[in-house]
């Protein structure tokens, strides 16, 4: 049944992960696993992320919701369960000529690229940068050369949800002014920190995706449903729900959007937020 709080209802509830949902340690802490546990046995716990489908599983079996949607890649590929098998509902690559380009560009540089389609992990070696990300996510890639990889794809007609550029804050900047010069109309390039970029489809977004599972799996409205962000890429989403909450070390952007403000996520935001609000 739906969570009532005041005069509202809420029927979903929604969490970015990566300074969101995790604490310092980058873990699910036993007070928001709590909490959360017991909000699913209510209404649906979608986890909606920039990671990939295997980054975000092991969070759902902690939290016991590994049949409910998961949203990953900032939208770009939207995934059900339909008898305990994973159903993709909804999957919007970026082009392999985009994929092409930022492999070309960055060669000679400072810049890892990782290259992602669903469950698949490419990076071109074990460097520093993607060992990183392998003890952030839980996941390791598979070491392969990109261009290689990216023929493969075209052959078989499939492209990137995500890539994933991490460096030296220079040349983290000239890539992404050559991103804005040369593909704006085509793609996002999303910039966590300054030795980030995730570059995804401009197609696609975590409302859109969000939106669109409402529309295909419930009877939802985006109007009754609460959400949990803190970045650039949760702008949309956290303006557009019912009740969009900002951890309090998000960015300006994000909580200039919200609807209320709750302590940050290493103070375990989400479930204090979710406490107060349902006891």
């Amino acid at each position: 049944m739906p969570l009532k709080t005041n005069s509202m209802i809420w029927k979903l509830v929604c969490s970015d992960i990566d300074g969101t949902l995790l604490n310092s340690e980058r873990q699910l802490s036993k007070r928001t696993i709590y909490i959360l546990k017991k909000v699913k046995d209510e209404i649906p716990v979608v986890l909606i992320s920039s990671r990939m489908p295997k980054a975000m599983r092991h969070l759902q079996e902690e939290l016991d919701v590994i049949t409910h949607p998961l949203i990953a890649y900032n939208g770009g590929l939207v995934i059900d369960y339909t008898n305990s098998e994973a159903e993709i509902l909804l999957s919007i690559e970026i082009p392999t000529y985009i994929a092409d380009s930022v492999i070309q560009f960055c060669q000679g540089t400072t810049i890892h690229t990782s290259l992602y389609h669903n469950d698949e992990w490419y990076v071109p070696e074990m460097d520093y940068w993607a060992k990183r990300e392998m003890n952030n996510t839980k996941v390791t890639p598979e070491v392969a050369d990109l261009s290689h990889v990216s023929s493969q794809w075209k052959s078989e007609n499939k492209g990137a949800h995500k890539i994933m550029c991490m460096g030296e804050a220079e040349d983290i900047q000239r890539l992404h002014d050559y991103l804005t010069m040369h593909h704006a109309d085509t793609v996002h390039a999303y910039r966590s920190k300054d030795t980030y970029i995730e570059i995804a489809s401009k197609k696609i977004s975590k409302l859109s995706a969000l939106n669109f599972l409402l529309d295909h799996s419930y009877d939802i409205k985006l109007s009754e449903v609460m959400a949990f962000g803190d970045n650039y890429n949760d702008v949309e989403m956290i303006a557009g729900v019912g009740m969009g909450v900002a951890v309090a070390n998000a960015r300006d952007e994000v909580k200039a959007v919200s609807n209320a403000i709750t302590k940050g996520n290493k103070e375990d935001g989400v479930a204090i937020m979710l406490e107060g609000l349902f006891g």
